[in-house]
């Protein structure tokens, strides 16, 4: 079963969690959506925390984001994003754009902003990543230890190990699925 999940813009500034969300997806066990105002919101963290980057390399990942994935960016209308209530009005887009994509969940390092009382009665549940990858591990292993690998083996600048894509992931905030696969790797039964 593929998750339908609205991806907040702070899980997809981390370049190896944007990369491992992505080829799940392509792997079919998601189906991302973002919204334009998300990936504005990108481009101004990878500002902010990569000012080496430049413009023109920014543009390319976003491009290669949208174009991967051309059903993904879900328009976001300013009457859908009135009427709803968070703690934080500014993240009210966010909720917005899950209700305009079908999405059922919304993956988020931010879940004090987004609190099942406000969620539930829109279908929609907020997770994060790390919760999201270790749900993904537990109900389709196999593919998702692939994703890893592949996410490793397509690493140039610099290469990267499956060791150093799971270090990676546990310094975006994924630190349980890191420990989870590398107890599938190290062991046939990692429970």
């Amino acid at each position: 079963m593929t998750l339908r999940v609205f991806l907040d813009a702070n899980v997809l500034v981390p370049i190896t969690m944007t990369d491992v969300l992505l080829r799940l997806a392509t792997a079919g066990l998601i189906e991302p959506y973002w919204s334009e105002t998300v990936l504005e919101e990108v481009d101004r963290a990878l500002q902010r925390v990569h000012p080496q980057m430049s413009p023109d390399k920014r543009q390319t990942r976003l491009e290669a984001m949208t174009g991967a994935f051309e059903y993904a960016t879900t328009t976001v209308d300013d009457e859908t994003v009135s009427g709803l209530r968070l703690p934080d009005p500014d993240d009210r887009h966010v909720l917005a754009g899950a209700k305009l994509s079908g999405a059922t969940i919304i993956v988020t390092n931010n879940m004090k902003d987004f609190p099942a009382s406000a969620l539930t009665v829109h279908g929609i549940e907020a997770m994060t990543p790390d919760h999201l990858l270790l749900g993904l591990l537990d109900s389709d292993p196999e593919r998702v230890l692939d994703v890893i690998r592949v996410t490793a083996a397509a690493t140039r600048n610099p290469p990267l190990s499956v060791e150093r894509v799971l270090d990676s992931l546990a310094r975006a905030e994924a630190s349980g699925f890191a420990r989870a696969v590398r107890a599938w790797l190290t062991t046939d039964d990692p429970a």
